[in-house]
């Protein structure tokens, strides 16, 4: 029985920031990319056709991979390389070959929103129980961005530290719902907020069709 592979994220990154950077390699089983490398996310359904597509563009291309999930519905993958080019040409090869373009990725859909001010400090303290990155601070702003599909959110938070002095908190980019914290100052984290939302508001795609 042949299933319907769904190109669900395509997400390029052309410079990947610091605080990014360094969430992918600490959260990663795979190859830690370094600050100032491109990066691609590819996000599939089902699950499985990302080893197919990871198998493609590693071939394809001088590209490495730093993480490669299949969770319960869809399977990620993430590759980078010091060059630009060879990232976006193991994209090519691996839409090539699957039969499928850019414009066939689903359009990103931001579910919600969240811009505290002044955080308590007993909010701080649940959040850095879990949180992977930097510290939220009592008194800080905090933004909360929910997106689907999951990978897009990877790309907001580049555009956001890109745009903006604030600190990564957390990026969950697995799942049906990709989820970003990023906390500092109310005007800083604003700026942030504004580059993240834009940044998915521009990507073209098709819409999700829920099963």
């Amino acid at each position: 029985m042949s299933h319907q592979a769904t190109l669900r994220t395509y997400a390029f990154i052309d410079r990947m920031q610091p605080q990014c950077a360094a969430h992918v390699a600490a959260t990663s089983p795979g190859d830690p990319p370094l600050a100032g490398m491109a990066e691609l996310f590819v996000e599939m359904a089902p699950g499985n056709e990302v080893f197919k597509a990871a198998d493609i563009a590693l071939k394809a291309a001088g590209v490495r991979p730093a993480l490669q999930i299949i969770e319960r519905e869809f399977g990620l993958l993430e590759l980078h390389s010091e060059q630009q080019a060879e990232v976006l040409a193991a994209g090519d090869a691996l839409l090539a070959e699957l039969g499928m373009a850019e414009s066939d990725r689903i359009k990103p859909k931001i579910a919600s929103t969240q811009f505290i001010t002044n955080v308590h400090g007993y909010q701080a303290q649940l959040l850095n129980k879990w949180r992977k990155g930097s510290l939220l601070m009592p008194g800080d702003s905090l933004f909360v961005l929910e997106v689907a599909p999951a990978a897009y959110v990877a790309l907001a938070a580049n555009e956001a530290e890109k745009a903006a002095d604030i600190s990564v908190i957390e990026i969950r980019a697995v799942g049906r719902f990709g989820r970003l914290f990023l906390s500092g100052g109310e005007s800083e984290v604003a700026t942030a907020r504004d580059a993240a939302v834009a940044a998915l508001e521009q990507l073209d795609g098709v819409d999700e069709v829920r099963r």
